[in-house]
C-alpha cells in the first residue's frame, strides 16, 4: 500500500450509503486516507434523510452531489468498497474489493437511516484502523 491509501465507495445512486461512508472516512481519517465515492447510476441529488442523519453527527454533506463511477476512479483506488451495485461495478485485477451488505436508505426516513449510518461508521473505523493504523 502507498503511504496514503486511496478508498473508493461505490453504490448504485451515490446518494446515501457511499456518501455517508466517504464523509465518515474522510472525517475519521483526517488526511490519512484519500476518499472518493461514486455511483453506477448516479441520482440527481443526495437523499435528504442521509444529509440530516450526517448533520446529527456534525458532518455537513449538503454540498455533496452524486458522481458517476469512472474507470479512472477505480484505477486510482487501493480499496474499492461496493454497496449493492453488484455486477455494475467495474473490476480491475490487483485492486482490493470489499462488498459491504447494507440496507439501502433510498426512500427511508431519518429513523431508518440512523442505524445504517451507525453501521457504516463502525465499518469505516475498522477499515481506517487497518489501513492507516488509526
Amino acid at each position: 500500500m502507498p503511504d496514503i491509501p486511496e478508498v473508493l465507495f461505490v453504490c448504485v445512486h451515490n446518494a446515501g450509503r457511499s456518501q455517508m461512508a466517504a464523509a465518515l472516512l474522510d472525517h475519521h481519517g483526517a488526511g490519512r486516507v484519500v476518499v472518493r465515492s461514486a455511483g453506477s447510476q448516479p441520482a440527481s441529488q443526495l437523499n435528504p434523510a442521509v444529509v440530516e442523519a450526517m448533520a446529527e453527527v456534525g458532518l455537513d454533506i449538503s454540498k455533496e452531489f452524486p458522481k458517476p463511477l469512472t474507470e479512472d476512479a477505480v484505477k486510482a483506488s487501493d480499496v474499492v468498497i461496493t454497496m449493492g451495485c453488484g455486477d455494475e461495478c467495474p473490476y480491475f485485477p490487483g485492486k482490493r474489493y470489499l462488498d459491504w451488505q447494507l440496507e439501502d436508505p433510498a426512500g427511508q426516513g431519518l429513523d431508518a437511516v440512523r442505524p445504517i449510518r451507525d453501521e457504516i461508521d463502525q465499518r469505516v473505523r475498522a477499515l481506517l484502523a487497518e489501513l492507516a493504523g488509526g
